[in-house]
């Protein structure tokens, strides 16, 4: 049975690059140490957030944003562990950044790259908005390791079913999804966290409907929405962090076939069309809806 062990990370991620740098090298070297296969950090854990925490990309030091990448590469050689790492990816002069994760493999090169498709834009005057900062992407990633074939998406992608059904037409079985619902509240109440539901909820549905398992980070930076977690395929949530504590949470994700998925039978068949199961029938007291 191919098994991938994921180290689900979460720290407080700032607006100093040397600060994130030096916790995501910790919990390298402290997954290696745990015989992890793939550590996983949260959305713009390098860079910092445009907009909540850093004013804007114009913050950005990018010089030392790429001296810092290029040190969390030699780790991810040192220890031959892939790494997830969530960043900003500079374009030219003039045109927003994307919002990304890097996909560093255990040789310490950086082999692809996700950018955040969907990003926030409101006119809700205390909203974050993403678009104000980074331009969105319009691609897929899928890469192998051990096997196991892995995809990514990050934080409001999680709001588009449509994304998780294309990862399940690519025969994806691991998503990794970075999250940063930390630092800002967009009500007036900063008691409201309809997050703290709506994201485990969404994430278990969506392994449920696609069957396959889930990493999910956040940050920890106060107030923190929710603790990072795991889910299985059938949607069940395996294992979470502590809220606002920093922590790696080991996750062996078996690709084991008799792992209970309810929509198997007819999943294919509903992705090409045909919405409904078993066989349809032409009869009088079925196509008269007015009957009894």
């Amino acid at each position: 049975m191919k098994t991938l062990r994921v180290a689900t990370c979460q720290f407080s991620v700032e607006a100093d690059i040397d600060h994130n740098r030096r916790a995501i090298l910790r919990q390298i070297r402290e997954g290696a140490q745990r015989g992890a296969d793939v550590v996983h950090f949260s959305e713009t854990a390098l860079s910092g957030y445009a907009g909540v925490d850093i004013p804007g990309v114009h913050a950005i030091d990018w010089d030392r944003l790429v001296d810092a990448t290029r040190e969390i590469q030699a780790a991810a050689e040192s220890h031959k562990i892939w790494v997830l790492l969530g960043s900003t990816h500079r374009l030219s002069d003039g045109i927003k950044p994307h919002n990304c994760v890097y996909v560093i493999d255990a040789s310490g090169k950086i082999v692809e790259r996700y950018d955040k498709r969907f990003c926030t834009g409101t006119n809700h005057k205390k909203c974050t908005l993403d678009l104000a900062h980074y331009s969105p992407g319009n691609r897929f990633v899928t890469f192998r390791v051990k096997g196991v074939s892995c995809g990514i998406l990050i934080c409001y992608d999680y709001r588009f079913p449509e994304l998780y059904r294309e990862y399940r037409r690519l025969g994806v079985n691991v998503i990794l999804q970075s999250f940063h619902n930390a630092r800002t509240s967009v009500v007036a109440d900063p008691k409201y966290n309809i997050w703290r539901t709506i994201v485990p909820a969404t994430m278990a549905c969506r392994a449920a409907e696609n069957h396959f398992w889930i990493s999910a980070n956040n940050s920890t930076a106060r107030p923190s929405r929710w603790p990072s977690f795991a889910v299985r395929p059938d949607g069940q949530i395996v294992g979470r962090l502590k809220l606002h504590r920093p922590g790696l949470l080991i996750t062996d994700m078996a690709l084991d076939p008799t792992c209970f998925d309810a929509p198997g039978p007819w999943r294919d068949a509903a992705m090409n069309g045909r919405l409904h199961s078993g066989k349809t029938i032409a009869h009088p007291r079925s196509a008269d809806v007015t009957c009894l």
